[in-house]
Order: C-alpha cells, then sequence, then structure tokens
C-alpha cells in the first residue's frame, strides 16, 4: 500500500532554502544530487512509513537524508505528513558559542 505524501510549509521553505545555498556553494549538480536524494528518501517513505525513528515529540518520525540533513514526518492514517527538514549541525554550533 502506497501512503499519500503531504508536503508541510515549513518543509517546503527549509529545503528551497537549503537547495539555494547548495547550489550557491557547491552548484547545480550538488544541488540536484540532494534535491534527487530528498525525492529518493520520500518515495522510500511511501511503501514503508516507519523506516523512521520515532522521535521524543508525539508521533513525529524522523529519517536521515544526508549527514547533515534530517527529515521528520508522520504518520497519520494513509498519509505521511512532512513536516520538517533540519540541519543537525546548526544545533553544533549553537552548543559551541555557549
Amino acid at each position: 500500500m502506497a501512503y499519500e505524501v503531504v508536503i508541510n510549509k515549513r518543509f517546503t521553505k527549509k529545503l528551497l532554502s537549503v537547495l539555494s545555498y547548495l547550489e550557491e556553494e557547491w552548484g547545480s549538480k550538488v544541488a540536484h544530487t540532494f534535491l534527487d536524494t530528498v525525492y529518493a528518501r520520500i518515495y522510500a517513505l511511501q511503501s514503508h512509513p516507519h523506516i523512521g525513528s520515532l522521535t521524543s515529540i508525539n508521533n513525529v518520525r524522523s529519517t536521515s537524508i544526508t549527514k547533515h540533513n534530517r527529515l521528520y514526518y508522520k504518520v497519520v492514517e494513509n498519509k505521511i505528513v512532512i513536516l520538517n527538514l533540519y540541519d543537525t549541525r546548526k544545533r553544533n554550533q549553537k552548543r559551541r558559542r555557549d
């Protein structure tokens, strides 16, 4: 059974931001490769919605996109709601400053 995918506005905004950064810093090939990786992960979630790890937030799961990015989502009935894209490096940078 393939689940329907619903994309949250926050996720879209973060994805566009990451793609813009990648294209500016590393070129369009890297940005396209990242986007392909995101699409592949979402496609995998359609068939296997519980492959992500449960988080401490109620029914929210996360899965790795790259070593620096995690995708957060929720399974609601027959839908996968894509909630957010999180850059794991930001948290580490914040801790170093404290």
